[in-house]
């Protein structure tokens, strides 16, 4: 079985995690065909958005555990460095927004992959859990980093050190992910979201990611630099003229893709 299923929908790539026996768990094969298909929606035309998910019970209960005791498998630094750092990295640099629907339990870094994209969503059966500590490890898959910029210091930190499950629906109240549905909408209510993304004009999405990616290391005066250079930028767009277009016209502006 393929340990990822990909296919493309209404400009949309959808990519459903598939290792059920094992609640999704990532081993070398699967983290390397994540990056591939990544990389081929950052350079595909006809992709808007992005989907991830899981199939099964679980979303991704992290690092599979048989993939580190095996003594011919990578080590724990190569299997951070190369299978999961790559993964965020392209995930917050694709230029097209990635929406994450968790469909079940997202442990370890599978919890932090779901929280490193755009738009997550969730289950209100799932929970999210910083299973690090449970076995003397410490978060990685960016967690540390947007761990404490969703929630805040305390509440990573407990978390974090104590190892507790976060049910998805006080995932949301503390804005760590932006909603929760019945598991039986889940990936239409992904659907949705991922088509009004794609009627927007995608450049617009694109420097928009792009000046939330920068906020993280800028100060308020570089931000707002940035945000100058780059409003410049997408007023020169054929989609702004459209937009004001379809706003004086009072009809529905028709985007073109990139």
């Amino acid at each position: 079985m393929p340990t990822i299923i990909q296919h493309i929908e209404n400009n949309t790539c959808l990519i459903f995690l598939n290792r059920p026996e094992v609640f999704n768990s990532f081993n070398e094969k699967m983290a390397k065909k994540l990056q591939k298909i990544l990389d081929i929606c950052e350079k595909s035309i006809e992709i808007k958005s992005v989907i991830i998910t899981g199939n099964g019970k679980a979303f991704c209960a992290g690092q599979d555990i048989n993939e580190i005791i095996d003594s011919n498998a990578p080590n724990l630094n190569t299997i951070v460095t190369n299978h999961y750092n790559p993964i965020i990295y392209k995930i917050r640099n694709l230029k097209k927004p990635v929406i994450c629907a968790v469909n079940g339990v997202a442990a370890g870094a599978g919890a932090n992959i779901a929280i490193s994209c755009d738009i997550t969503i969730s289950s209100n059966t799932a929970f999210f859990i910083q299973s690090f500590s449970k076995i003397g490890l410490i978060p990685d898959s960016g967690g540390t980093f947007f761990l404490p910029r969703l929630i805040g210091l305390q509440k990573s930190a407990a978390l974090m050190f104590m190892g507790n499950k976060l049910s998805a629906d006080n995932a949301e109240k503390l804005g760590l992910i932006y909603k929760t549905f019945k598991p039986e909408v889940l990936i239409n209510e992904a659907k949705n979201i991922a088509q009004i993304l794609n009627n927007l004009p995608n450049k617009s999405i694109e420097l928009t990611k792009y000046a939330l990616n920068k906020s993280f290391e800028n100060n308020l005066s570089d931000q707002l630099k940035l945000e100058s250079q780059l409003q410049k930028y997408a007023a020169d767009t054929e989609d702004f003229k459209e937009g004001i277009n379809a706003f004086i016209e009072k009809r529905t502006p028709k985007f073109k893709s990139f």
